[in-house]
């Protein structure tokens, strides 16, 4: 079973063993006074650590007015502290051939650094500097406003990327999830130095964040430096972590066609339909149809686009699951004369699918893609630590490898064809960038 994190319910600095693994690692989380978690796991005979600030606040946090705040605050937080200038938080951790970095996402953010084992205590001091005691100084806000617009351009210039955020706009309009997690130019070039800094206030409180650490670690260690780093912090003794963002109404999904007419030189396509929140059930059958759907060069989708007709270059599959609704979508990028082929087939694949066409040979193919996957992808500390402040901060819950296997190996045929026809149905949401003057002969091909 998967093991309950539970972390409201533990008493404020103490410390509990959640696992324990056959290569003598340890996972162990303590909650200290203010709700802060620390969660580590000790990596016998690596030579490294990663150490990660999750933060439980993302751009479907944002109301329309803070629109990439989030986002912005990452950029605002590595420009300096009391303590640091921009320069010596990225010197001090590179002069010990360290790397230090963060992203953004819709339901939370993650600064992290990566160093030698000896120099752990560097990389908590610098990055809790960071998270706890960021200037957000006038003049910062300022210079990195120019830096996000040109990141925005950026984005915009790859229509792979921004064929993405065009699919969110379309079937959640209007709504936190349907936005940019950059923001746009306009709200970008509207938020205040007021503004940001009260969102920072706000949201960075030490009950809404969780610190995760993998690798050749001690977690007592750790511990002890976090509450070092963390001791000009107020905190309210008795706050409990905050709860994990699960359950509730998602937004609607909205079917429908959107196209962005630009002169690029191939189509940029997502077709796609509503899928299932994190914590269903029903996810790691899910996992198993996408891989055997869209996962790979054996998939059906590269098979049927690319190898048999050579229509497309890039054609995959893809989920993404949040607190509370998800998606199941293909990403196709093709000459835009042969964008109603490669649409038609696409659909026709999502319909066969859904009508029990998948077979047990993609079963098993498909199911021995998740479980490769999911070990040779932890075989980093960075991997670990990420597993970590991920199941902490939004799951509510630690699955041990050998669980997610297990849960893996009990889905059947029955599992996937039933989701398959549970999810893959319905009316389909299109999303297009290319040189196109309507979208008339596009959605045609999907309806």
């Amino acid at each position: 079973m998967p093991i309950e994190l539970a972390a409201r319910e533990q008493r404020p600095g103490s410390t509990r063993t959640l696992a324990t693994g056959p290569d003598g690692g340890v996972v162990r989380r303590t909650v200290l006074p203010g709700g802060l978690r620390v969660i580590s796991e000790s990596v016998p005979g690596v030579r490294s650590v990663a150490f990660g600030i999750w933060v439980g606040v993302g751009s479907r946090d944002e109301t329309l007015s803070l629109s990439g705040a989030s986002h912005y605050l990452e950029h605002l937080l590595f420009k300096g502290t009391q303590r640091r200038d921009a320069l010596s938080i990225a010197a001090e951790i590179e002069a010990v051939g360290g790397e230090i970095n963060a992203f953004t996402a819709k339901e939370y953010t993650c600064y992290y650094a990566r160093v030698l084992d000896e120099d752990l205590p560097l990389a908590v001091d610098v990055v809790c500097d960071m998270v706890s005691g960021s200037l957000i100084a006038t003049p910062d806000v300022e210079n990195e406003r120019g830096v996000i617009l040109e990141e925005i351009a950026m984005h915009d210039d790859d229509p792979g990327d921004a064929v993405h955020d065009a699919f969110a706009e379309l079937v959640w309009p209007g709504t936190p999830l349907g936005r940019p997690v950059l923001g746009t130019v306009s709200s970008i070039e509207s938020l205040s130095r007021a503004s940001i800094a009260g969102y920072y206030r706000r949201r960075y409180r030490p009950d809404s964040l969780v610190i995760a650490a993998a690798g050749n670690l001690d977690h007592a260690a750790l511990v002890r430096l976090v509450r070092k780093a963390f001791a000009a912090v107020e905190v309210e003794a008795d706050r409990a972590p905050s709860a994990p963002r699960l359950g509730g109404r998602g937004p609607g999904f909205t079917s429908g066609t959107s196209v962005v007419r630009r002169p690029t030189e191939q189509a940029n396509l997502v077709l796609g339909l509503p899928g299932l929140p994190r914590l269903d059930e029903r996810r790691f059958a899910l996992s198993v149809l996408n891989a055997a759907l869209g996962g790979g060069m054996s998939s059906r989708l590269f098979q049927e686009v690319r190898e048999k007709r050579g229509l497309a270059y890039s054609v995959y599959s893809f989920t993404s699951q949040y607190a509370d609704t998800g998606l199941v979508g293909v990403y196709a990028g093709c000459h835009p004369k042969r964008a109603t082929d490669v649409l038609e087939l696409c659909r026709e694949q999502l319909t066969l699918a859904a009508s029990g066409g998948i077979t047990a040979e993609e079963l098993e193919r498909g199911r021995g893609q998740m479980r490769g996957g999911l070990v040779l992808g932890l075989e980093d500390t960075g991997s670990r630590m990420s597993r970590l402040g991920k199941s902490e901060l939004v799951y509510g819950e630690l699955m041990t490898i050998d669980e997610i296997l297990s849960r893996l190996a009990e889905v059947t045929l029955d599992d996937v064809r039933a989701v398959a026809f549970d999810l893959l149905r319905g009316p389909a949401a299109l999303a297009a960038i290319g040189p196109y003057d309507d979208d008339r002969a596009l959605s045609a091909a999907v309806a």
